[in-house]
């Protein structure tokens, strides 16, 4: 295991829109903020896209996604961190519970995923950590350094 330790910084309460999409319009306000590091748990409704819900198998490299398309709204409980990417941009790497008539799936929600009716976030800024997110040559996805012992 590696880490890092950072302190708090701002707080930000987000309501997201209709049409939203997830990850990108939070990374395009933490980009305007000056956010560069950052918690984000995310309530609200879920009403398109795909989430990634496993690799298509555990060996190969570089991993191909499972992709698992919402046609239909869902409600979304999800968690993630921001840090920033291998270009330095915010990156969000943001994982959810998504509901609907009784089943659930979970998964990575991934560019495109759009809001359903309404979203609402809060993002906390952590503060004094170098942390940072890499490409793996191994696996080929951004991941996280954390850049401490």
């Amino acid at each position: 295991m590696k880490h890092s330790e950072g302190r708090t910084g701002r707080v930000f309460i987000l309501r997201l829109e209709d049409g939203d999409e997830v990850p990108s319009c939070i990374e395009r306000f933490a980009a305007e903020q000056g956010l560069t590091l950052a918690t984000v748990t995310l309530i609200g409704g879920i009403g398109s896209g795909k989430v990634v819900v496993g690799p298509r198998d555990a060996e190969s490299r570089p991993i191909e996604p499972v992709l698992h398309p919402l046609e239909a709204p869902h409600e979304v409980m999800a968690s993630g961190l921001l840090a920033p990417g291998p270009d330095g941009e915010p990156m969000l790497h943001i994982h959810g519970a998504l509901g609907r008539g009784g089943n659930t799936v979970t998964g990575c929600l991934r560019p495109g995923v759009g809001t359903w009716l309404t979203g609402e976030a809060v993002v906390t800024e952590i503060l004094d950590s170098p942390a940072a997110r890499a490409t793996d040559a191994g696996t080929g996805l951004a991941l996280l350094e954390p850049g401490g012992a």
